[in-house]
């Protein structure tokens, strides 16, 4: 399962940097976030990725990753995939609403113990659609890559 996550990390990472970015994939080390480098305007930027089988209205980001992100000083970005499109939030210029308590996995290697955790949930007015899927990249897509 991580094997099929780091390949769709690493092709928003490419698709990315085709459209101008200059990114480098950090999903193995020991970073908080998946990607990290510039943006197109040339700031320094750190980007945490989530692909979801599910659409829901609001997306979730746990406290402590955008704490980590916010952290950098550099432009923090969270990108989400799910089945209806690609969001990418721009969280320096976001308002972030009220943390809530959220029962999430204890780790980010998907285990069944969960636990309760401050998140925030980020309205999709609030991201940049990068586009709307019809058949969607998913992580479905890239099973026999």
């Amino acid at each position: 399962m991580i094997n099929k996550i780091h390949k769709l990390e690493k092709a928003i990472v490419l698709l990315l940097n085709l459209d101008g970015w200059k990114l480098k994939w950090t999903g193995e080390g020991s970073e908080s976030w998946d990607a990290e480098g510039l943006t197109p305007k040339g700031k320094e930027c750190v980007i945490e990725m989530k692909f979801r089988n599910k659409h829901y209205n609001t997306k979730m980001i746990e406290k402590f990753k955008y704490d980590k992100l916010i952290g950098t000083g550099k432009v923090a970005l969270y990108f989400v995939n799910d089945p209806k499109a690609n969001y990418l939030f721009w969280l320096n210029d976001i308002e972030m609403p009220e943390p809530v308590k959220k029962y999430c996995p204890d780790t980010t290697i998907w285990t069944k113990k969960r636990v309760l955790k401050p998140v925030y949930l980020l309205e999709e007015s609030k991201a940049i659609i990068i586009n709307k899927n019809q058949n969607g990249l998913n992580k479905n897509n890239f099973e026999n890559n």
